[in-house]
């Protein structure tokens, strides 16, 4: 197991590890000890990755080119803490009916998420993603769990001029969302039907392409990333898979797809 250090884990003393074929394991959290979180120390514990957001954005590559931030939404950080793994199998009850404890760690959460924009906007970042790779998993209470912490968050990175990409994985509603929400782009999963996407959602789009696909073969892969690049040709659009890659990818597939994206006219 590698130790690694999430939200959970800045000075809270819920460890955090990561299991080889499990996924992150999350230790007990102590929600009093949060509370008391002092905000050096939180900057402290993080400030390996400012320090490497600043490197990279000053390297003259990036010349005129934008370095994207990244956090957790609200919700997912939540399900992580709350769940203590990967809510893939089981998700603990506890969110659900414990609903004075999940708010106070909501604006816990809340509040140090604001902070970690505000560092990596601060370190060179230009735009910043939100991550809410486990929103699928609500079908009730979605404006209370992702729709209200997540705008806060959108209000909170525009008002410090810098543009928000989301991606509510999952949601039954993306149009919704955009409408709600007001991202600057939206990030949609490889369930969400492109045609009808490009037809609802008129802000920029991002993704999509599911990664399973660079497991087959490049005639396939071909096929697949013509669609989406022909179906968004008349569309702000940045080309992306609708996840993340797969550990058993291999890296020629990688290069053909970037071949296929450069070379589309």
């Amino acid at each position: 197991m590698i130790k690694i250090g999430i939200l959970g884990d800045i000075g809270s003393g819920q460890e955090v590890v990561f299991e080889k074929g499990l996924g992150p394991k999350l230790g007990e959290l102590n929600l009093n000890r949060l509370k008391n979180i002092n905000e050096n120390e939180f900057n402290e514990k993080l400030d390996s990755i400012y320090k490497a957001l600043s490197k990279t954005s000053s390297n003259t590559i990036l010349k005129n080119k934008d370095l994207i931030g990244f956090v957790g939404a609200p919700w997912t950080i939540l399900v992580y803490m709350i769940n203590k793994m990967s809510p893939k199998k089981n998700l603990s009850k506890k969110i659900f009916k414990d609903k004075i404890f999940v708010k106070e760690l909501l604006i816990i959460i809340e509040k140090f998420l604001k902070i970690h924009i505000e560092n990596q906007i601060k370190a060179g970042a230009s735009i910043i993603q939100i991550f809410d790779s486990w929103a699928g998993l609500l079908e009730e209470n979605i404006s209370e769990y992702i729709y209200e912490p997540t705008l806060n968050l959108v209000n909170h990175t525009k008002r410090l001029g810098v543009p928000v990409i989301c991606f509510p994985r999952g949601i039954n509603n993306y149009k919704n969302f955009c409408d709600v929400i007001k991202p600057d782009m939206i990030n949609i999963d490889y369930n969400v039907d492109p045609e009808k996407a490009v037809k609802e959602i008129k802000i920029p789009i991002q993704g999509g392409l599911d990664p399973k696909v660079l497991l087959t073969d490049k005639e396939n892969l071909h096929r697949e990333v013509i669609k989406y690049l022909q179906i968004f040709k008349d569309h702000p659009y940045v080309f992306n898979l609708g996840h993340g890659i797969l550990p058993e990818t291999k890296i020629e597939m990688v290069e053909e797809l970037v071949k296929l994206v450069r070379d589309f006219k």
